[in-house]
């Protein structure tokens, strides 16, 4: 049996028996896995052309250090900081969401084991644990996708911290090396 097919099978079968509410996880965790990605490739890839463009962009101005030029420079690093934590906040609600949404999903199991208990009595304890057993594969679920979602969103919020600094260094240093020429 190919090993593919048989993971697959097995997630098939745990979202099948955690119920409709795993899917809404699941979407939810490629949605959050997309973002955070996107801002990995942002980091890495795009983001060492765009600070270049800004960094060139401050070193042609020939003022750059009046109040004027200042202020343009904290506007460039606000701006700056604005791009690198571009969805951090929606990667962070969505973080947030996964832990609700097992929530949900152990209510809605919560719910059918009570059913279980009306119509067949306290008899069925195997029925009943069933029934737990499925309630609390929500939560796991939203906790697992939260938890690394968490790991993830404190680590690009630092990358873009560290980054937006690195720049602000530079812009600076240019400043004191053209103060320096004009001196």
């Amino acid at each position: 049996m190919n090993p593919l097919f048989a993971v697959t099978n097995a997630v098939l079968d745990l979202i099948d028996q955690g119920g409709p509410v795993l899917w809404v996880i699941f979407a939810t965790c490629l949605l959050l896995w997309l973002l955070i990605l996107e801002r990995l490739w942002f980091v890495r890839f795009t983001w060492p052309r765009r600070a270049a463009q800004w960094i060139e962009q401050w070193s042609s101005r020939e003022d750059r250090i009046s109040w004027r030029a200042k202020k343009i420079r904290e506007s460039i690093i606000s701006e700056v900081q604005l791009e690198l934590r571009a969805m951090l906040p929606f990667i962070q609600m969505l973080v947030a969401l996964c832990p609700l949404l097992g929530l949900l999903g152990t209510v809605l199991g919560m719910i059918g084991v009570f059913e279980v208990i009306a119509i067949s009595g306290n008899d069925d304890a195997q029925a009943m644990a069933r029934g737990i057993y499925r309630a609390t594969i929500p939560t796991m679920a939203g906790l697992v996708v939260a938890l690394t979602g968490i790991y993830f969103t404190v680590r690009l919020r630092r990358l873009a911290d560290r980054e937006a600094s690195k720049l602000k260094d530079r812009l600076v240093s240019h400043d004191t090396a053209s103060a320096g020429v004009q001196a």
